[in-house]
């Protein structure tokens, strides 16, 4: 089953107060970027938002599970992305929180470029 276009439109307005957004499908799902840092995923089954070692204990303190999924030879592997609450759909004070978290997540997970040494 694939995810419904008027689902990512939702979602596009939902999360739209925060930046320039926009979706690409993938694998069956689909990212969502805030002025082009993925912060969160989407699913026929979800919604998960980016975490990080600062953000990640709030997740899990609040009972958000962690995205997992299955490989061909049964396997299971999971990503650094946790189940929205669902307050997030009816609250802006909450969705403003958990976003703003997904977003410090985002932008601290953007590999910076290394300095080159100095030439003498």
């Amino acid at each position: 089953m694939t995810i419904s276009s008027s689902y990512l439109s939702h979602l596009k307005d939902l999360f739209a107060p925060f930046g320039e957004i926009t979706i690409r499908k993938m694998f069956g799902g689909a990212g969502i970027y805030c002025d082009g840092n993925i912060f969160a995923i989407t699913g026929e089954d979800g919604l998960w938002l980016k975490a990080d070692d600062v953000s990640r204990a709030e997740f899990e303190n609040a009972g958000c599970e962690r995205f997992t999924y299955e490989f061909d030879n049964g396997k299971t592997g999971s990503m650094s992305y946790y189940s929205v609450p669902e307050e997030v759909f009816d609250d802006s004070d909450a969705l403003e929180h958990w976003t703003q978290l997904a977003l410090g997540a985002a932008s601290r997970s953007i590999k910076k470029p290394k300095k080159s040494a100095k030439k003498r």
